[in-house]
């Protein structure tokens, strides 16, 4: 559902009423094109005033009780936790199990994965690219949490849809040589190219995982312009960000 002036989405899940999410538009900042107008990545060749505004901008729509712990994302399976705040932000998963720690992971195709558990004292946020995925940052940010994995609950944020994720062969040889199962991920496209399903292959991993309840996976950034920066398809965009916190 869209909240905030048409500018946020809010998870649907059954969370407890401590946990707040919320996943950016593209709408509601100040950078011109290419990344107009709510681009929050520093590294995408933006004024870096405008994404700074737009920032602040989000702490104050989303009601944020503090700095998001921004990361410096690479595709891998890194997980940090909120509470060091000097650390190296290399990663592309991040924990907290304090109130006010704000996770947050960008993305811009890729899947946003925001995780809780079911007693609302840990959350979480993952980037998952197909990378990601293959080898394995839901499994390690799952990990890191202190109960049985039927107690956490995962959304699926907006990440380029089913139609439109074209892979080469090579990526499809990947995902079924570790599990055959994801062989339903995958639909001929052109020659020598398959359609993949970015939500399932994730959701096969939380469901191996035995992750209680998984919710989202209902949007498509590539064809949803007005709404969602895409890298396929501009190239040169913005970047959303999923955020998740506990009050």
């Amino acid at each position: 559902m869209l909240a905030s002036g048409q500018q946020l989405l809010t998870p649907d899940w059954p969370v407890p009423a401590r946990v707040r999410a919320v996943i950016t538009t593209r709408r509601g900042g100040v950078s011109k094109p290419p990344y107009d107008s709510l681009n929050l990545g520093e590294h995408v060749g933006d004024d870096p005033c405008a994404v700074e505004k737009n920032r602040q901008r989000l702490i104050e729509t989303a009601g944020l009780p503090g700095n998001p712990f921004w990361l410096n994302q690479v595709h891998g399976t890194r997980v940090l936790d909120c509470s060091n705040l000097n650390t190296d932000r290399t990663a592309d998963a991040v924990t907290a199990e304090q109130p006010g720690r704000v996770c947050v992971v960008m993305t811009a195709d890729c899947l946003p994965l925001l995780l809780c558990n079911r007693a609302g004292t840990q959350v979480a946020a993952a980037h998952a690219g197909w990378r990601g995925l293959a080898d394995g940052v839901i499994e390690a940010t799952v990990e890191r949490f202190n109960t049985p994995a039927s107690n956490i609950l995962a959304w699926l944020g907006p990440a380029i849809g089913p139609a439109a994720f074209e892979v080469g062969p090579e990526v499809k040889a990947r995902f079924i040589k570790e599990d055959p199962l994801t062989q339903c991920a995958f639909v001929g496209g052109r020659p020598g190219h398959w359609l993949a399903d970015i939500y399932q292959l994730a959701r096969i991993r939380l469901e191996r995982l035995g992750v209680g309840f998984i919710g989202g996976g209902d949007y498509c950034t590539v064809t949803d312009h007005e709404r969602f920066f895409s890298y396929r398809r501009d190239g040169v965009t913005g970047r959303m960000a999923s955020l998740i916190w506990m009050e």
